[in-house]
């Protein structure tokens, strides 16, 4: 399991940057979106014309009134095609600008990471948001395969860490109160991004310090077992992707992840635009 997480962790940032890089807003805004509804409607595309409903339900942490200022009203000026080839293309143009496409072993990091892709397609069940991905093309050039493979190792282990928290009783604001408590991202930047009201968070907060998880800001040691816990099963859900390529090459390929990681995160590709 610790190499599985160590080959995802170590390719995420390729898929991940999507969410960073100028180009994606530029395409959105020339289809006649604003980042925040071209976010919405680039990642919920694989869906169709996808209500706020289902957003909500398959994004699970943000505030349902910023979804629903965002769909289905982005619709009305771009179609799902048009922004799944919008947000392509921006991968694209910004891995080039990484130069991830002249980087070694290219061929047999993609041919890992689409094997681990294509085996999630066998446990969909359960996993919408990549069950919606996984039902769409593959790319035709490699580095845009590796996004793509890469994007849907994302969503198959997301799915599953939102059932874990489903399972766990844990609500979508408790989720984010939690995660700032560890400190990996300003809690400034979850609170704007995931637009949920000041009172609203700081009550969360409270009931959570009041079950021992929090205090102040941070975790206690319950709330780092406790998220530890979520990270752990999200982990073991995230697994039967990874199982295809056994131990060895889920560690080869966590080698060779290391530089694509590296690239982008040098080349700026996952500072806020």
């Amino acid at each position: 399991m610790q190499a599985a997480r160590q080959a995802w962790r170590r390719l995420e940032p390729v898929h991940s940057m999507i969410y960073f890089v100028p180009e994606a807003p530029e395409r959105y805004a020339a289809l006649g979106l604003d980042t925040s509804s071209g976010y919405f409607a680039s990642r919920a595309a694989a869906f169709g014309r996808a209500s706020a409903e289902i957003v909500t339900a398959t994004f699970y942490n943000f505030n349902p009134a910023v979804v629903r200022r965002a769909l289905p009203a982005a619709w009305d000026a771009a179609s799902p095609e048009q922004v799944l080839a919008a947000r392509t293309d921006a991968a694209g143009a910004a891995l080039r600008r990484a130069a991830i496409d002249r980087l070694p072993d290219l061929q047999e990091t993609l041919a890992l990471a689409r094997r681990a892709a294509e085996a999630a397609c066998d446990h969909v069940h359960g996993r919408p948001l990549f069950a919606a991905h996984a039902a769409l093309p593959w790319p035709d050039e490699p580095i845009l395969q590796l996004w793509w493979a890469q994007t849907l190792l994302r969503e198959f282990r997301g799915d599953g860490h939102i059932a874990v928290l489903t399972a766990e009783g844990v609500t979508p604001l408790e989720a984010l109160v939690l995660h700032a408590g560890t400190g990996t991202v300003p809690t400034p930047f979850l609170q704007a991004t995931r637009a949920w009201p000041a009172d609203e968070w700081d009550a969360t907060a409270e009931r959570l310090r009041g079950r021992g998880l929090l205090d102040g800001e941070s975790l206690t040691a319950a709330g780092k077992d406790f998220r530890q816990h979520i990270e752990d099963r999200t982990d073991a859900l995230a697994v039967p992707a990874y199982s295809a390529l056994g131990e060895e090459d889920c560690e080869h390929l966590a080698e060779l992840a290391r530089p694509y990681g590296r690239a982008v995160v040098d080349a700026g590709l996952l500072n806020p635009a």
